[in-house]
């Protein structure tokens, strides 16, 4: 069973930048997608940015393009999502996500939260003026 645990939320001002970490325990396959999904107060989960392994590839919604940078640590399993330029509208909880091996690249670009298998605990991001 693999285990996801986040790290590095907090209360950040309008403009300012913040960095998620996700620690994984292992990973049985060497291709998967991992994500970082966020739900907001009475709003759906909906993903940020992912990484699917066997292409090296990432994506990016529209809403956080040029501002969220997605990256991989492989030595340490541990997933990152640098956050700059933060607005009030990125305040949500947010999830790192992983799937049980290989999805391919449409699900892992989709941001699926169905495709994915493995779930962390969430981590509050709040930005405020």
């Amino acid at each position: 069973q693999v285990q996801l645990v986040e790290s590095g939320g907090g209360s950040v001002q309008t403009g300012g930048s913040l960095r998620l970490s996700c620690s994984a325990s292992e990973f049985t396959y060497s291709t998967f997608c991992m994500g970082w999904f966020r739900q907001a107060p009475g709003k759906e989960r909906e993903g940020v940015a992912s990484f699917y392994t066997g292409t090296m590839t990432t994506w990016y919604a529209d809403s956080v393009k040029g501002r969220f940078t997605i990256s991989q640590d492989n030595a340490k399993n541990t997933l990152y999502l640098q956050m700059n330029t933060l607005k009030s509208e990125d305040t949500a909880v947010y999830y790192c996500a992983a799937s049980r091996g290989p999805i391919g690249t449409l699900a892992c670009r989709s941001f699926r939260p169905s495709a994915m298998s493995y779930w962390g605990q969430g981590t509050q991001v709040t930005v405020s003026s």
